[in-house]
C-alpha cells in the first residue's frame, strides 16, 4: 500500500455522472475507475460476467478457515440502489457450527466490465440473535458511494476503493500480480490476480486475496495482524 497515495486520494473531487453523489474519492493517478468514471444507471446490468468475479445466480462458493466456515451465493433477487439494478449475493459466516454472521451484498457490472459495490445489509449474530448491524452501508446514503470490487482489466500497481462511506467503511485493494499459482483444497490454479486489501482505518490489519480465471475469488490470507487462512472447498457454478 503506498500511503502518501492514499492521502491523495482522500481529497474529494466534483463527480461528473448522473446517478453519483457530489463528492467521490479520486484515484485516477493509478487508472483504476472512481465514481467520476461511473456511467449512468442504464448502462449498467446484474449479467455479471467479469472473469474474476463471474456472479452467476445461483453459484455457491464455500471457504473454510480454522473454525470459520463461509458461504457465498449468488441469488436472483435484485435491489435498486442509487437508480441502479444491483445483484444480491448472500454471504453466511459460521463458526463451530452457528452462524454469526450474516450479510446481503449489492453488487452491477458497467459496460466496460468493471464490477461495482453498492453495499451491503450486515447482522453480527450471538445466539441466533442480532448484537449488531454495524458494518452496513448502502451507496447514496448518509454520503456513501459504491466503489469497485473488479476492475474490468486489473493493471499491477492499480489501486482503488473498494467502497466509500467516510469514517465508516473504506476498503482498499491494489494490484499486486496477474500470474500467481494458487493451490487450495477444491483445485490448483495460475494465472492469479493477487491484490492487496487494507482498511485505512485500521491499517494493522493487512490481507491477499487471490481470484482464479472463470471462478473468482479463491484464497485469502492474512499478512499483517492476522495469519489467517480462507480457503475456497467447495464451488458449484450454477446456472
Amino acid at each position: 500500500m503506498r500511503l502518501p497515495h492514499l492521502t491523495a486520494v482522500l481529497l474529494l473531487v466534483a463527480a461528473t455522472v448522473g446517478c453519483g453523489d457530489d463528492s467521490a474519492p479520486s484515484d485516477t493517478a493509478t487508472g483504476a475507475p472512481t465514481l467520476a468514471d461511473m456511467p449512468g444507471p442504464s448502462a449498467f446490468t446484474t449479467a455479471i460476467d467479469n472473469p474474476f468475479m463471474p456472479w452467476t445466480p445461483g453459484a455457491v462458493y464455500t471457504y473454510e478457515g480454522g473454525a470459520e466456515r463461509i458461504v457465498v451465493e449468488v441469488t436472483d433477487e435484485t435491489r435498486e440502489v442509487m437508480g441502479v439494478t444491483t445483484v444480491v449475493v448472500h454471504d453466511t459466516v459460521s463458526e463451530n457450527g452457528e452462524v454469526v454472521e450474516d450479510t446481503y451484498d449489492w453488487y452491477a457490472q458497467d459496460a466496460d466490465g468493471n464490477v461495482w459495490y453498492f453495499g451491503e445489509d450486515s447482522r453480527e449474530i450471538t445466539d441466533g440473535e442480532t448484537t449488531s448491524t454495524e458494518g452496513s452501508w448502502e451507496a447514496g446514503v448518509d454520503g456513501a458511494l459504491p466503489g469497485i470490487a473488479m476492475e474490468a482489466d486489473p493493471q499491477v500497481g492499480d489501486y482503488y476503493y473498494q467502497e466509500f462511506y467516510e469514517g465508516h467503511a473504506v476498503d482498499t485493494g491494489e494490484v499486486l500480480a496477474l500470474d500467481e499459482d494458487v493451490d487450495v483444497p477444491f483445485g490448483s490454479y495460475d494465472e492469479c490476480l493477487r491484490t492487496e486489501d487494507v482498511n485505512p482505518l485500521d491499517t494493522s490489519v493487512v490481507e491477499h486475496k487471490f481470484y482464479a480465471p472463470g471462478i473468482g475469488l479463491v484464497l485469502e490470507n492474512g499478512v499483517k495482524g492476522s495469519d489467517e487462512r480462507i480457503e475456497l472447498i467447495d464451488f458449484d457454478p450454477g446456472d
